[in-house]
């Protein structure tokens, strides 16, 4: 997933150890030392997800807790999300966008209570985003932020069983959470948050629970037939389900309309930072569009690969039209799939292209997404 070089000691998780035990293969991400794949592979873990459940150490990824009067005003200000209409134990996908409307990250808000908030953003991103929120807080005395990444651990179980084991551990509770809901349960006699939601397509819950308790409950979900899963099969998972990244999908030079999200870029609340340039970019057509493909041809994208028009005899092509974002092998779909930005008259399903793999042309089609969807 990452060869980034590191200027300081990578950042653990609580289930660090547990990793290790498992003798998972290990790789720097986002600043963590983070499992890529376990000994199984990762066509077994994707298959574990998708016809069981499959268990992801997502400690890395930053959770901060807003409270207080102005709470809402100041989340209002720095996400893309209608907070007022978001009622207590719902969640809401959204963007975090620079003045210009350009993606910071995208990220997932809950709120908690009355004045409370929980925003969960990618680890990645987890020092940009701060960089850009915490200027913002200075002065501010109607509402406290609490970055609680360290104190906790995050485990997301999914996969058709996910809710089943969940369920079997916390007495019936975590069934009656719906999708895009947060309660307060217990799991296996200990007092976590659930969170119905994911990044694989599938059903299921990303767990938060008190760090030191992080491993036993690992532990338990393993025991009750959910596999270990690293870096690997999540990023084919939320590939295989149409579900962007940030880095490679999303970025400060990407907005949410050419990217197909424009309906979570609310930008009606007039604090919002990125309202005006919002507004703005919702009443003109991009001049590209964000596109799912297959590759009809023998070969398997990758990011940063040209995106070619076809030439007159279906295969020679020289003009290029766009660039892959994300790719790779899906042992779902069982051929190449990928996404890319192209020219907005390219982006019709059905459309035929040319994904220029290391010299050598390979056709490839323009679909819907998500590639994979549980029926």
């Amino acid at each position: 997933m990452s060869d980034e070089s590191q200027d300081s000691p990578l950042k653990k998780t609580a289930l660090h150890s547990t990793h290790v035990e498992s003798n998972a293969k290990m790789v720097p991400f986002g600043g963590w030392d983070m499992p890529v794949q376990y000994p199984s592979g990762i066509i077994a873990e994707v298959n574990g997800v998708r016809n069981s459940a499959g268990i992801f150490d997502v400690s890395h990824m930053g959770r901060l807790e807003f409270e207080g009067a102005g709470a809402e005003s100041f989340l209002g200000s720095i996400i893309s999300a209608n907070l007022p209409a978001l009622k207590i134990g719902r969640g809401k996908y959204n963007f975090i966008c620079n003045a210009d409307g350009g993606i910071i990250d995208d990220a997932m808000v809950y709120r908690i209570g009355a004045q409370k908030f929980l925003l969960v953003i990618n680890a990645g991103n987890a020092d940009v985003d701060m960089e850009w929120i915490n200027p913002l807080v200075v002065g501010r005395t109607d509402f406290t932020m609490k970055v609680t990444t360290n104190d906790t651990a995050m485990i997301a179980i999914q996969g058709p069983s996910a809710v089943e084991i969940v369920d079997s551990l916390s007495d019936g509770e975590a069934s009656k959470i719906r999708r895009f809901r947060i309660g307060s349960s217990t799991v296996d006699g200990i007092p976590v948050s659930l969170a119905r939601t994911g990044y694989t397509g599938e059903d299921g819950f990303e767990i938060i629970i008190q760090a030191g308790h992080g491993a036993k409950l690992w532990k338990t979900l393993l025991a009750c037939g959910a596999v270990e899963c690293g870096l690997g099969s999540r990023d084919v998972l939320r590939l295989e389900a149409g579900l962007p990244l940030h880095g490679h999908d999303l970025s400060t030079g990407t907005n949410p309309f050419e990217a197909g999200f424009g309906r979570f870029a609310y930008f009606d609340d007039p604090n919002c930072i990125a309202g005006k340039a919002l507004k703005q970019l919702a009443e003109i057509e991009p001049a590209r569009s964000l596109v799912g493909f297959i590759m009809t041809g023998r070969g398997i994208p990758r990011t940063g690969l040209n995106i070619l028009e076809p030439g007159a005899n279906g295969v020679e092509a020289t003009n290029v039209i766009g660039t892959v974002t994300s790719g790779t092998h899906s042992p779902t779909v069982d051929g190449g799939i990928g996404m890319g930005y192209v020219e907005r008259k390219y982006s019709e399903t059905g459309t035929k292209i040319i994904i220029d793999v290391r010299g050598r042309p390979v056709e490839a089609e323009v679909v819907d997404t998500p590639f994979y969807e549980r029926s």
